[in-house]
């Protein structure tokens, strides 16, 4: 065999790889399809009859208030205990967060606690493991048909985050934690993250450029979407919180939230625990982030000669980590626990996604790899 006509089949070779790439992320987005409607089946299914936890925990609440002032006594507090609530007394001098200023119970699920629900619950879940599989099969054929890291431009990046972002929800199952009212939410973006990076986004399978072409590609960029999935889960455990924590402000003021609000919000976690989830896994990964700016600097100094350039890629890290550091800070102040600390969380996810769209895609610079 000729050396062009072994060019030629390597190319070949290459081009299938691609094209079986390009078909198993179609049926990911395919499956995770049939999955975004078992998770709507698990909610809209789900019965209804079982919900309004958080408006009985905080009738009960605002009760033995009254019943303890009405008798010259301390105020009361409710703690949920297996499903049932005590009424137990408690000193004259309560210090508590914000966050964690009612004692109301997490919701049952977005099955909202009965067998059928929790049936289209499984299903989604199972649909979702097929659908990762898949889309983690596009990964690597990704990766085979050019034989590098999977990250070389803003589609490969994008694959890869969505990936990363479902394992990590996967993965907290696995753990056995209660996160499967994250399910709808996550596939619901997921599936938009991938139609941005089949047609927006989409670039052919090609070879790095030469500053690319270093072993810290796979050791910084990897990380940085690790981090970046991380990081929207925190994200969307936060918009949650805010909404879970305005329901149970209008149920503790007297106020009559809508049926959408008893049906879907209700079923949450509390608002305390959403809050706490938040900060727990943004707390988690904030180290990681701290790495992946280093692993970059010492990258650049390698590639480029220097370790800070304040290129816009390496500004919006550091304002990115500057940002959540002062949220983290702020979340572990008293006062700046809850709604504050949340609003801030916010901000500093917004300065992510900046960093991992805007500056790609809208700003020149020693990082501009979008490719498209």
């Amino acid at each position: 065999m000729t050396l062009a006509a072994a060019t030629e089949l390597a190319t070949a070779t290459n081009e299938h790889l691609a094209n079986i790439s390009n078909t198993l992320i179609y049926s990911a987005m395919a499956v995770y399809t049939l999955a975004f409607f078992a998770y709507i089946a698990e909610w809209l299914l789900g019965s209804r009859s079982k919900v309004g936890r958080t408006a009985a925990a905080l009738t009960a609440d605002a009760k033995a208030k009254a019943q303890a002032k009405a008798q010259g006594k301390a105020p009361a507090v409710t703690v949920n205990q297996g499903g049932s609530t005590a009424v137990l007394e408690r000193p004259q001098v309560v210090v508590r967060s914000a966050a964690g200023s009612r004692d109301v119970p997490d919701g049952p699920g977005a099955h909202g606690g009965d067998a059928q629900g929790d049936l289209y619950g499984r299903i989604a879940i199972s649909l979702t493991v097929l659908a990762f599989l898949i889309e983690l099969g596009g990964v690597v054929a990704r990766a085979a048909s050019v034989e590098r890291a999977p990250w070389g431009n803003m589609y490969e990046f994008n694959i890869t985050f969505s990936t990363v972002a479902v394992a990590v929800y996967l993965g907290l199952l696995a753990l056995k934690k209660n996160v499967r009212w994250l399910g709808l939410f996550l596939i619901t973006t997921v599936l938009l993250d991938l139609g941005l990076a089949v047609t927006v986004l989409y670039t052919a399978s090609d070879q790095l450029v030469p500053a690319l072409h270093s072993y810290w590609l796979y050791i910084h960029v990897s990380t940085a979407i690790f981090c970046g999935a991380v990081f929207y889960v925190g994200a969307v455990a936060t918009i949650l919180y805010l909404f879970k924590d305005s329901y149970e402000n209008k149920i503790a003021s007297g106020g009559t939230p809508g049926r959408f609000a008893n049906s879907v919000l209700d079923r949450l976690p509390a608002s305390a625990s959403l809050d706490k989830f938040a900060y727990r896994v943004n707390a988690a990964v904030f180290p990681l982030w701290t790495f992946t700016i280093i692993a970059g600097a010492i990258w650049a100094g390698d590639a480029w000669g220097r370790y800070w350039g304040w290129d816009p890629k390496e500004t919006w890290s550091f304002i990115t980590w500057v940002a959540y550091a002062c949220y983290l800070h702020a979340r572990a102040t008293a006062g700046w626990k809850g709604r504050k600390a949340a609003y801030l969380a916010m901000v500093a996810f917004g300065c992510w996604l900046f960093n991992y769209y805007g500056v790609n895609i809208f700003v020149s610079g020693k990082h501009s790899y979008a490719g498209v």
